[in-house]
């Protein structure tokens, strides 16, 4: 069998001895109780894009679903097996969260994919099928004249948000609860090189920075 990974390994036993003895309570706590998280986050399975990380949030503050691009799929109720709809239905029926948060990045490799039109990288194209329900039958998503490739790439990361946003909507069991404000929809961005955060402003559609979003 091969050997656990060390590094794995050594960060368990540091937060072991560091941070576990400070945060104990709260797990016994969790353990009893359950969870009970206010906030659902949508974001990117890319490495450099954790949620808990970015938002400093502890145990049983966030819950998390994380797949290629942050993308939430249309609701199709059929016989299929759905990942993100199935958890998407647990957060809102079950837990009841409050805040439901897609959180975009910079340099989102499942949109360099879809721009680039690459090549399938396994008979199943996985990545290629999933990263199609980006754009709508018939919607043609082009470079703008005089734009530039970086421009254009952070304009459609901001864009999956967007449409992310929009396709949440499509489920009865999240309208329901919007409609009644139990549960508000937030977009959110973050720039890998510079540690930055943007939220989405629903009245202007635009990215403003968190340093100064809800400041008086």
């Amino acid at each position: 069998m091969e050997l656990f990974p060390q590094h794995l390994l050594d960060g368990y036993r540091a937060f072991a001895t560091q941070r576990l003895p400070t945060e104990q309570s709260r797990y016994r706590e969790l353990s009893v109780r359950g969870q009970s998280p206010e906030v659902m986050v949508i974001g990117c399975c890319d490495s450099r894009v954790s949620p808990e990380v970015i938002f400093d949030a502890g145990p049983g503050e966030l819950f998390v679903v994380r797949n290629v691009a942050n993308l939430v799929p249309v609701y199709q109720p059929d016989s299929g097996a759905h990942g993100v709809s199935a958890a998407l239905e647990y957060a809102v029926s079950v837990l009841k969260v409050k805040h439901i948060v897609v959180l975009g990045h910079a340099q989102c490799g499942g949109i360099r994919a879809f721009i680039d039109k690459i090549q399938p990288l396994s008979p199943g194209d996985f990545i290629g099928k999933w990263m199609q329900m980006f754009i709508k039958p018939g919607e043609v998503v082009e470079q703008r004249e005089h734009e530039t490739m970086q421009d254009f790439t952070i304009r459609i990361e901001k864009a999956a948000v967007f449409r992310s946003l929009e396709n949440l909507m499509t489920f009865p069991f999240v309208r329901e609860r919007v409609e009644k404000s139990e549960t508000n929809l937030h977009g959110a961005y973050f720039g890998v090189a510079e540690g930055s955060l943007f939220v989405l402003d629903r009245t202007t559609k635009e990215f403003v920075s968190a340093r100064v979003a809800g400041s008086k």
